[in-house]
Parts: C-alpha cells; structure tokens; sequence
C-alpha cells in the first residue's frame, strides 16, 4: 500500500479488504467464544463488533442468552439477519454515539485486520457499560508454528502474503494486555482454541498428531482474551 494514497483510494483499499476477507472465522474459534460466554455467564445487549457476512452473530443468535444484538461491520448487512441494528462501519474509525451502550462486545478475528489496534481497544471500552465484557480472538502469533514462520522466513506465519491484505497487524499476548489495560480493562485471561496446524502441513493439526495430548499456547491457531469494563 503506497504512503500517498488519499482519503478515497485509502477507503477503497479497505473495503478491498473486508470483501476479501468476509470476516469468517473457523468453528474452533466460534466454540471458544461460545464457551468463554457460558463460563463467564453473559448476557444483555451485544455488539458483534467486526462481524463480516454474520457466520458469528448468527451463532449468537442462537445462543439465546443476549435480550438484543447488534453488530457492525463495513460490509452490507447480510440478508436474513435479526438484529436489533447493523452499524455500517469503518472499524478504523469511531462508530457514532453509542457510548457505554453494550453488556458485551466481541471482536473475533478483528483487531489483526484494522490499523490502530489502541484505537480498537479504546473504542472498545466507549461502547462497552460499566461492568460490561469484551471477547477479542486474533491469531496465535506464540505457536511453534507461527514462531517457526517468523525465524525462518521473517513474518508470523497468519501474516505472508497468503493472509494480506486481511492481517496487517501481528499482536502477541503482552501486546493485547497492553492495550486492553491501557484503555483501562481489567483483563481476565486467555484461552486458545486447542486447533494447531503442523508446519508446512497446515491441514493436519498437532491434535490428530498426538491424540489430543498437545494443546495451549504452543499448540493453537487462534487466541482469546477477554477482559471486564470495571464498574466506576
């Protein structure tokens, strides 16, 4: 991407890349959200934050426990979605209004595709109520994996030109505890999807090769880490 492009060809390139990428996600990431919801007893008013075509908020839905949904994304509004509203939204930028509107706010597989991710956490926090939950998952940049990627070829592995112009923005766990606490989150802790790809075999994961043994950081895609708005 040229430092010179202009306000248009800069919207244009995002849009580029939300199309290209959709915001989809991969069941093991769902279930972990869907898990970290149910440990942490949620419910009230929801904001998908960076939903894509709706695959998560559709899951959400369906989940039954959020009295109202909202979600938020650059893309259109996919057909067939009951929500309370659909913010149509460059996450680059602040979302009008909507202060301390949400009981909880997830971004699944957000925060690596947008540009300032101390924004991110910052507008997190406006849009969250006091008291108020945040669930973020991004990639796993501390798997073998991804550390493997990043010695011999120089980048995270969720980062080669396989995954650009979608992730543009590697963060590790003390990264994502800066910003979080930063924007004044109280953070809660991390999980992992427990879904690890071997190097250079990415269809076949460290599960299937140890029967279930290898798992955590090392042996993860993808990561969560959720963290409490406090009460002030």
């Amino acid at each position: 991407m040229s430092e010179s492009l202009g306000a248009a060809s800069l919207a244009s390139w995002r849009l580029h890349s939300a199309v290209a990428t959709q915001g989809i996600a991969g069941d093991s990431i769902y279930g972990m959200i869907e898990q970290e919801i149910a440990r942490l007893q949620l419910k009230g008013v929801l904001l998908d934050y960076g939903a894509g075509v709706g695959n998560l908020t559709r899951r959400l839905l369906a989940l039954g426990v959020f009295s109202d949904i909202s979600a938020a994304d650059l893309l259109p509004e996919p057909v067939g979605l009951k929500l309370s509203q659909w913010l149509h939204q460059d996450l680059n930028e602040p979302i009008p209004g909507h202060d301390a509107q949400f009981d909880v706010v997830i971004a699944s597989e957000v925060i690596e595709h947008l540009e300032n991710p101390r924004f991110t956490a910052r507008e997190l926090y406006r849009l969250c109520r006091p008291g108020g939950h945040v669930i973020l998952t991004t990639p796993n940049n501390e798997s073998i994996r991804s550390l493997l990627a990043l010695a011999i070829r120089g980048h995270f592995v969720h980062f080669d030109k396989g995954w650009y112009p979608g992730h543009i923005t590697p963060l590790v766990r003390k990264d994502l505890l800066r910003v979080l606490v930063e924007a004044g989150f109280e953070p809660i802790g991390f999980r992992f999807t427990e879904n690890g790809s071997l190097p250079g075999l990415p269809t076949h994961t460290w599960q299937e090769l140890s029967f279930g043994i290898l798992r955590g950081l090392r042996f993860s895609n993808n990561l969560l880490i959720s963290a409490r708005k406090p009460n002030i």
